[in-house]
């Protein structure tokens, strides 16, 4: 048996039942968190485009839209994905060599799910194979140091949740899982150098292509069940040789994975709670810096701090500021905030923010180096223009898994990004769902994102 076909027995076998009540509730504030991103994401430059692309090209309205609207369930995933993840303020989840956004497959499980006419629960089960299987191979196969990018794993994951809500058999689901594995192997030149709009939309193609992939097996096409050990596969080529035994995992890896307190990538939260806690106790002003440091760990330090992926002091767009740990600091230290609103191009553009930023000096700490992904760990010096050095050490942040957000703070968070777009009550029915999932079909939630207003339409 191959691994392709090892994989597609676990995706089969898995079920809502496997579930631990902690990974129910878990994955139930993950989706809640993906749609208050997406929400808050209606009006970004390249969502707009993608709805005029969509709507231009159209397809079978098989699933919804989030904001009205219907297309067929490729076009979908890419939609609804792009909603999730272009404000880059979804989930993610930490592994020594590889980062990923286990939220990412939200939109492509939800519309295999609609497709399918699934319950509430078949939903859950398919979005937790997903989480699994792109967090473990992001464990055993990182692809980052390789030149490569996370939506690479990505493509395993995709097709895995979207087999299961679709209901596929062993056989569908393991050409499935070769088709999009063989197909879609992303570079990391996505997320380095100067960055543009692919940076948000990179997994949300995976999610269209690997549904594509997915539908395409459904019908019979098959695919390398070689793909990950076969020659030239995806160990040879990419990954290295690595082992996992899929008939011992279960559905837990959700319970490891982290949101976001502030819209602002991952690596930088501990860092942002901690100047944000010091500006609170020492009352000073962003007047009264002259400088910052910042010593990290590496992996903080080579995707935002300007080591390996390149400088980031030279902040132009949303991609490079929400990159950019200088600007992000430097902002939450104007503004006492980031969120959406800080990566407005005025506000990017401001003296304040971009003279402020240039005095944030970043470099790795070995030790801390070393307890990552276990930690978040940072220390923070904050240098007065009086003379006075202030300094705080971090080791995590609200939302880490180690101290994780509740569920009434993962509220909040929809509620504000929400609500330019979403009256009260139907707020209020979104949670409902969210929180009962269990007990209503995907239609009925996704006859509520419907509901939600799309600016311009």
């Amino acid at each position: 048996m191959t691994l392709a076909q090892e994989l597609a027995s676990f995706v089969h076998k898995a079920s809502y039942d496997d579930m631990s009540e902690s990974a129910r509730l878990q994955l139930k504030i993950r989706v809640l968190d993906s749609l208050a991103c997406a929400m808050g994401a209606l009006e970004g430059e390249p969502v707009r485009l993608l709805r005029e692309h969509i709507q231009d090209f159209g397809g079978n309205g098989h699933c919804t839209l989030i904001g009205g609207g219907r297309t067929s369930p490729d076009r979908a995933a890419l939609y609804n994905s792009a909603l999730v993840r272009y404000l880059d303020f979804n989930d993610s989840y930490l592994a020594k060599g590889e980062t990923c956004h286990p939220s990412d497959n939200l939109g492509a499980v939800l519309a295999g799910s609609e497709y399918a006419k699934r319950s509430g629960k078949d939903f859950l089960a398919a979005l937790a194979v997903a989480y699994q299987v792109q967090t473990r191979l992001s464990d055993v196969a990182p692809v980052r140091s390789k030149g490569f990018d996370h939506t690479t794993q990505g493509s395993y994951a995709v097709a895995a949740g979207v087999s299961k809500a679709l209901g596929l058999d062993r056989e569908h689901t393991a050409n499935a899982i070769a088709l999009s594995g063989t197909a879609f192997n992303a570079l990391r030149v996505t997320r380095t150098g100067a960055l543009s709009h692919w940076k948000g939309l990179a997994y949300p193609n995976t999610a269209f292509g690997c549904t594509n992939a997915t539908f395409l097996a459904m019908r019979g096409v098959t695919g390398p069940l070689e793909v990950f050990e076969g020659n030239k596969g995806f160990m040879d080529a990419i990954a290295g040789r690595f082992q996992i035994d899929w008939s011992r995992e279960d559905l837990e890896r959700v319970n490891l994975t982290i949101i976001k307190k502030y819209n602002a990538e991952v690596h930088s939260q501990s860092a942002i709670e901690g100047v944000l806690e010091m500006k609170s106790q020492y009352g000073f002003s962003s007047q009264d810096i002259l400088k910052v440091e910042i010593e990290i760990f590496d992996v903080a330090y080579n995707i935002i701090g300007g080591g390996e992926e390149g400088d980031k002091t030279v902040v132009r767009t949303k991609e490079e500021a929400d990159h950019s740990l200088q600007y992000m600091v430097a902002v939450a230290l104007l503004d006492d905030q980031v969120m959406p609103e800080q990566y407005i191009a005025e506000r990017i553009s401001g003296e304040d923010a971009q003279g402020l930023l240039k005095r944030v000096a970043v470099k790795p700490n070995k030790s801390y180096s070393d307890r990552f992904p276990r930690d978040m760990p940072c220390l923070l010096r904050v240098f007065l223009k009086d003379g006075k050095m202030l300094s705080k050490e971090k080791k995590d942040y609200e939302g880490f898994y180690t101290n994780p957000m509740r569920w009434d703070t993962v509220v909040e968070k929809f509620e504000r990004l929400s609500d330019p777009y979403v009256d009260s009550s139907l707020q209020r029915r979104v949670i409902e769902a969210v929180c009962g999932l269990e007990k209503i079909q995907v239609e009925d939630l996704v006859q509520l994102l419907a509901g939600v207003k799309v600016p311009g339409d």
